[in-house]
């Protein structure tokens, strides 16, 4: 699953297709955190190049990580949240990796900025500097998501899965309000 350069178009439109997918009520802007916690965006970069250093396909993980949570209920690190019966557990989410590089990267913000940075942003930036250290484009993003309070399995279950026969795929995709254009970018981005 690593990312190569070739694919970095491909990854940059799947990004803003997950900004598309993340409409939420925040009031989202560049520089979001800019006066309450500055370094916030560059620890999370330095957390994603350190285990894009240890393992290239953490790339990919946490590209993947980031639409899975994108696709449930908007980018609100739902996905993150440990319940039983939770999210996580969807039969689409099987094999969804790269919580420990959000871990890690949470753990280093909040040693700067306690709870000023949400979960869900953290998700989104540490998406954004893997598809950059892949060679991929690099841009601003704006901030200022809130983290989800309810991981719920029954909401995940619509999440596309491995084994969906395409119109299955194209059902998922249009009730989300996207294409069969979205669909290939979407699904040659994460595998």
């Amino acid at each position: 699953m690593i990312i190569q350069a070739a694919a970095a178009a491909p990854l940059f439109l799947l990004l803003l297709l997950l900004l598309f997918v993340a409409a939420c009520n925040a009031q989202l802007r560049v520089g979001f955190y800019s006066e309450t916690c500055p370094s916030a965006e560059e620890t999370v970069r330095a957390a994603v190049k350190e285990a894009m250093h240890e393992d290239m396909s953490s790339a990919a993980r946490l590209l993947r990580l980031s639409f899975h949570d994108c696709f449930v209920q908007g980018c609100d690190a739902s996905i993150l949240l440990e319940a039983e019966g939770g999210e996580a557990e969807a039969p689409g989410n099987a094999g969804v990796g790269g919580f420990e590089v959000i871990g890690a990267a949470k753990k280093r913000v909040e040693s700067l900025c306690p709870g000023v940075v949400s979960c869900a942003d953290i998700v989104m930036l540490a998406a954004r500097d893997a598809v950059a250290l892949s060679d991929g484009p690099d841009y601003e993003l704006p901030t200022g998501r809130r983290d989800g309070r309810i991981s719920s399995l029954a909401l995940a279950s619509h999440l596309p899965e491995v084994n969906d026969p395409i119109r299955v795929l194209k059902a998922k995709f249009h009730a989300k309000g996207l294409s069969e254009k979205d669909l290939v970018l979407l699904t040659a981005g994460t595998m």
